[in-house]
């Protein structure tokens, strides 16, 4: 049988198991990005900044504005928003995986 040789040959064995190995890492670089799925819905992320307001003046002023005109948006998925006391918001809109994240910005936009 073929694997006779291997086993009573265990450096051509080690020789061609490297062989391979060195291929594989060549095969790798050489495949084209297309090749990989996108996985990972992509996301839009809108942020902004209201120095001295806190939370809620954040939520009534920006908050509630954009995420009306943003609701709606074709492709997306959900939002996912965030204020805290220090006048900061940031709004995470992700969208349908396989859409295209410059025209999801658009969108957005």
């Amino acid at each position: 049988m073929i694997s006779d040789v291997f086993i009573e040959r265990p450096r051509f064995a080690l020789v061609i198991s490297i062989v391979l190995t060195l291929a594989g890492l060549l095969a790798i670089k050489t495949l084209p990005v297309s090749q990989y799925p996108q996985v990972t819905p992509p996301q839009v992320n809108v942020t902004a900044v209201y120095p001295g307001a806190n939370a809620r003046e954040l939520a009534n002023t920006i908050a509630i504005p954009l995420e009306e005109e943003i609701n709606g948006v074709d492709d997306m998925l959900y939002m996912s928003s965030d204020c805290d006391d220090a006048g900061n918001y940031n709004l995470t809109v992700t969208f349908e995986v396989g859409t295209d994240l410059d025209l999801d910005m658009v969108k957005v936009q």
